[in-house]
């Protein structure tokens, strides 16, 4: 069988890469060709287009670079109708994603989504677009298959892919880690600001406005594969700012806390057991916006999937220096840290077992010799 698979930033192209070696495991003839990054090219896909050269961020930026968006949407529908994939499988990045299948499904090919976009968030006059034009929606978050029940429309809960990426990961003990990394003795707090130029900009400054009030920490920058360490140079002034690229995962098995961008992040640092705050600052704009199409109490996957605030969020003007020192106080305190941690147990439970990927490619592979 021949697979088409469109992931559109970096949490895509890991999970895509997982989904791709379980659908080689379970059909031996399988050719994927995809729209990702290095871990689905890593896994066995022909990678058409990288993400990195469609991260547009904010309104502001998708309407500037509108023409390029629309022309990467016509070069998609080209190679599709050139390769006929007997699956075409979309993992979140909805703006994209949603464009293309409203062009696929009318032109005949089998159309599965796996990680929803987030209708549950905002715009959920989506949901008609997917019921007309996906046929197999596989949801990753507890509480997004009773969402779509709302509108009847039949999905399926997996499980999260996130406990499989994290189970599978080597682990690297702390001291061997630092030595490797050219790091201090320092207890490590974690800063993941992010994967695109503009929200990087927004996030580090900030986060590292407390540096001075924590000497005996050494704040360690999770670099994104999808920048280069010159553009970073300009945030680490200070002696106790280190940066490591393309290790987040290794960071976060050995951080005592971290800072962390509101998205996918926010749930990895839980599940690898990191007190964090999320923070989160985007344009006026764009802020002024989404305040007024989500609908949300939250904007961490952590606090959704909980129903209640376990993680403290610092959203816009909240998002300062003295809301930040004495967040980072409050998470390295040993008491408030342990009731964190027994929450975060909790959250890992609410999400099943792994099993997310293998799930997900034998359900479409299943299908397509029906």
């Amino acid at each position: 069988m021949k697979y088409y698979i469109i992931a559109g930033e970096a949490s895509g192209d890991l999970h895509g890469s997982n989904l791709i070696k379980e659908i080689l495991k379970q059909d031996k003839d399988a050719q994927v060709r995809c729209w990702g990054g290095d871990l689905m090219k890593e896994a066995g896909g022909d990678l058409v287009s990288h993400y990195k050269d469609r991260a547009f961020m904010g309104f502001g930026e998708i309407i500037k670079n509108l023409s390029k968006i629309l022309g990467f949407i016509k070069t998609c529908k080209e190679d599709i109708a050139a390769y006929q994939p007997d699956a075409l499988i979309f993992i979140d990045n909805s703006g994209f994603n949603l464009r293309i299948a409203k062009w696929a499904k009318p032109a005949g090919f089998k159309t599965f989504y796996y990680i929803s976009p987030q209708v549950w968030a905002s715009r959920a006059g989506r949901v008609e677009t997917i019921k007309a034009t996906i046929d197999h929606m596989y949801v990753v978050l507890p509480f997004v298959k009773p969402f779509y029940e709302k509108y009847n429309y039949e999905v399926t809960y997996v499980g999260h892919p996130l406990i499989d990426a994290i189970a599978q990961r080597p682990k690297i003990d702390t001291a061997t880690f630092k030595t490797e990394n050219q790091l201090s003795d320092k207890p490590i707090i974690a800063l993941l600001p992010g994967s695109r130029q503009q929200e990087i900009t927004k996030m580090l400054s900030v986060m590292l406005s407390v540096v001075d009030d924590f000497p005996d920490y050494q704040f360690v920058i999770a670099g994104a594969p999808s920048q280069e360490y010159s553009f970073y140079e300009q945030f680490i002034s200070k002696k106790n700012i280190k940066f490591i690229s393309n290790k987040t995962y290794g960071l976060l098995q050995n951080a005592t806390a971290a800072l962390v961008t509101s998205g996918t992040a926010t749930l990895e640092t839980a599940l690898f057991k990191v007190p964090e705050v999320v923070c989160y600052k985007g344009s006026w704009l764009s802020y002024q916006i989404a305040k007024r199409i989500i609908t949300l109490k939250y904007i961490s996957l952590v606090n959704l999937i909980m129903d209640e605030e376990v993680v403290t969020e610092l959203i816009q003007d909240n998002l300062n220096t003295a809301n930040i020192k004495k967040e980072l106080t409050k998470i390295l305190e040993p008491q408030y840290r342990q009731s964190l941690l027994e929450k975060y147990d909790l959250l890992e439970q609410k999400l099943g077992g792994e099993g997310a990927s293998e799930k997900t490619a034998r359900l479409i592979v299943t299908e397509l010799k029906k």
